[in-house]
Order: structure tokens, then C-alpha cells, then sequence
């Protein structure tokens, strides 16, 4: 359960929002910023401790079933790996749970949200048979030089 404050609550009684952030998290809203949340070291210590526990199992039970399997598994989340030939499908189980397990340990879960990214756009891609062909043919020709990145200094 989240209890949401003001920063004026927060400023005006410190005391009292620290007594809510014993009882479970405390959400400070701010008029001028993204909400700040306020969580016990201890509950984040223990949060950080499961969410490392389960990016383990998973991704053990991940790596002992046959890949197709895996797939199916994560298919009802993301259902764009069906238009994934099957052996990038097994890249993706692959790839997924070692990018969840080392989220869970950096407790950091942009490593796993850009891995999902990826290979969304990489499924993108399969799904238009003409465009995966073009992309994955050989390049036989020089471009030229690379221009500059647009907008970057």
C-alpha cells in the first residue's frame, strides 16, 4: 500500500510522514517534479533480495526447458516473438532472462526494458518479410561517407 502526501505535508511534518513511511512506502507529490517515493532501507533491502531470488529461478527454469517452450512461456507477455524465426526465438529466452537476472541484481530494470526493446524492433522487422529480406541480404555496394547525426552536436 502507498500513502500519498504533499511536499508541503512533508516539509511542514516531517515526523508525522515519517511515521507513515514505517506503516509502508510514502508517494510525496510535488507540483514542480515526478513524485518522489519514500520506502524503508529495510523493505528496499528485502524487495531488492526477491527480486534477485526470482531472476534466478527464472531464468534457471528458462534455461532447463526446450527453447520453443520458453518462448510459448513468454508469449502471453509478448506476443510479437511468435513472428520470430525459431532460432531467434531462442535468442530471445536466452537473452531475456540473462538481462532480467542482471536487472534484478543492479537493480536497475532499464538493462531488461532495452533487451525487450531490441527485440521487439528485431520482431518489427521478421514481420514484414520484404524488409527482413532487404535488411538480411548482403551489401554488395559503398554507400559513401556516413553524414553527420542530425540534431547532434
Amino acid at each position: 500500500m502507498v500513502t500519498e502526501v504533499q511536499w508541503s505535508e512533508l516539509q511542514r511534518d516531517p515526523k508525522e510522514v515519517a511515521r507513515l513511511a514505517d506503516q509502508g512506502d510514502v508517494r510525496v507529490r510535488r507540483r514542480d517534479g515526478v513524485p518522489l517515493l519514500l520506502i524503508r532501507e529495510d523493505r528496499a533491502q528485502s524487495l531488492s533480495e526477491g527480486s534477485v531470488a526470482a531472476a534466478r529461478a527464472l531464468r534457471n527454469v528458462l534455461v532447463h526447458l526446450p527453447a520453443d517452450i520458453a518462448a510459448r512461456a513468454l508469449l502471453d507477455e509478448f506476443p510479437w516473438v511468435d513472428v520470430l524465426p525459431v532460432e531467434a526465438k531462442a535468442r530471445f529466452v536466452k537473452d531475456f532472462a540473462r538481462a532480467f537476472q542482471a536487472s534484478a541484481e543492479l537493480g536497475e530494470w532499464s538493462v531488461l526494458a532495452q533487451t525487450v526493446q531490441e527485440w521487439r524492433s528485431t520482431a518489427t522487422i521478421y514481420a514484414d518479410p520484404a524488409l527482413a529480406e532487404q535488411l538480411s541480404g548482403p551489401l554488395d555496394d559503398d554507400f559513401g561517407p556516413v553524414p553527420q547525426p542530425v540534431g547532434e552536436e
